[in-house]
């Protein structure tokens, strides 16, 4: 007499949890299902063999998602002179597998655990795929397997792309499997993964003006954030003699070619959003995921490009929003030529940053510290030259009163005063006399 174990599995009748033990064997080392014997080990027999082996095959074929079949053998035998009927399972290559009407989650996976069929762990389910997959997300086995693709569809049919189930498999958004691809949650109006973006007063985050959160498909999250952006993207109107130019805050391009930057290289293992600030002076973009392993800073401005997300920027490359891998940094770059301001980048290890200026915001800057400057020094050649004035006067006359300084500056009586005030501050003249004798000379003996 034998026992049940982690592999051997006795049912004295067929039940519908059967498919529960064939999901476990698959996910683990295999296993053999008894049906026809108690779990004591007592064998009595099934009365209709053939239509429980056509019941176990259909319910394998109709509830066990991927494809098991071709890992289950289910035969008749003989055991204590009384039929019974045998499944054979061995272990899997497209794991984890799982009841079709639960998805991938604890309630539709199911492992062995010594003797006994139970849910599988999040983390167990997780450690499957990525045996199964290797550590790339895109290629991976979506954990959700009902997704919907309204607006893929029309996105590629608007760009004149085929996008049905053979360019599906060719874009690896079904696997090899038959299952959808992380890849394909990615498009999927499922997508959970967000763009969070916020306009804050001034140039520091502390009073919000406005903030957005954007998810779904990444084609969708893609045209909702650049038209959110574009929104708060003012322009400004300068004139050039007769001709009035307007000058946008920041280059369409330049935001065009960060946000798919944003959208295309980030690391979507991680749950984090795509974080959007929008300034008065400028606009932010913080995407999860630094460098990819071997990649340095200074690679990245050449226009070296090792992607995160080969097959995403494939799929973008096909639409036409890309052109060629590694030139959106140099595009933003370029955007900034004739601009004294220029783009900023910033890594970490797990994050990208990039900075673009308001271009109208510092031209503005420069303007009025350019003003200020020229009205500082018309102000300092003013002053010079009533200092030289009174002083001229002082001379040619030996002295002088307040009211000599009024008519010969034509100023009025308070600024005559201040005038006269500084002068004899600074030792330039010296007064002599009360109020209405009150005179002021030069004084010849100043240093300097």
């Amino acid at each position: 007499m034998f026992v049940e174990n982690k592999t051997t599995e006795f049912k004295r009748v067929y039940v519908e949890d059967i498919k529960n033990t064939i999901v476990a064997f698959a996910n683990c080392d295999g296993g053999t299902l008894y049906i026809g014997v108690d779990d004591d080990g007592t064998v009595y027999g099934v009365d209709d063999v053939d239509g429980t082996m056509l019941r176990v095959t259909n319910a394998i074929r109709d509830a066990v998602r991927p494809d098991v079949t071709m890992f289950v053998e289910c035969h008749n035998d003989v055991m204590d002179e009384k039929p019974v009927v045998c499944v054979i399972v061995q272990r899997g290559t497209a794991r984890p597998y799982y009841l079709h009407g639960k998805g991938i989650r604890p309630e539709g996976v199911y492992v062995r655990q010594g003797a006994s069929t139970v849910p599988a762990t999040d983390a167990a389910i997780l450690n499957m795929i990525k045996e199964t997959s290797g550590d790339s997300y895109e290629a991976a086995r979506s954990l959700n397997q009902h997704l919907t693709f309204n607006k893929a569809i029309d996105f590629f049919k608007k760009r004149k792309v085929e996008f049905g189930k053979a360019q599906m498999r060719t874009l690896h958004l079904i696997g090899e499997d038959d299952m959808y691809t992380n890849l394909a949650f990615l498009l999927s109006e499922q997508c959970t993964h967000m763009i969070k973006l916020a306009v804050f007063e001034g140039s520091k985050k502390s009073v919000f003006k406005d903030r957005r959160e954007l998810s779904g498909s990444l084609l969708k999250q893609l045209e909702e954030a650049f038209d959110y952006i574009d929104r708060f993207n003012r322009i400004r109107a300068e004139f050039s003699g007769l001709d009035r130019l307007d000058m946008r805050d920041y280059p369409p391009e330049s935001i065009r070619e960060a946000l798919l930057n944003a959208i295309v290289h980030r690391d979507y293992s991680f749950s984090g959003s795509t974080l959007i600030s929008i300034f008065e002076d400028r606009i932010e973009f913080v995407t999860i995921g630094g460098l990819v392993k071997g990649i340095v800073l200074d690679d990245v401005m050449l226009g070296v490009s090792v992607l995160r997300n080969q097959n995403l920027a494939n799929i973008f490359y096909r639409l036409r929003l890309i052109e060629a891998y590694g030139t959106g940094i140099l595009k933003i770059n370029e955007c900034y030529n004739d601009y004294a301001v220029k783009p900023m980048i910033e890594t970490t290890c797990n994050a990208f940053k990039i900075t673009l200026p308001n271009t109208n915001f510092h031209s503005q800057e420069q303007k009025a510290s350019n003003t200020l400057k020229m009205v500082s020094s018309t102000s300092v050649t003013k002053k010079e030259e009533r200092i030289n004035a009174v002083l001229e006067l002082c001379r040619s006359k030996g002295s002088i009163i307040r009211s000599d300084v009024e008519s010969a500056l034509g100023v009025s009586q308070s600024t005559a005063i201040l005038l006269l005030r500084e002068l004899t501050g600074d030792s330039v003249l010296i007064k002599k006399g009360k109020t209405k004798n009150l005179r002021y000379y030069e004084n010849k003996h100043r240093s300097g």
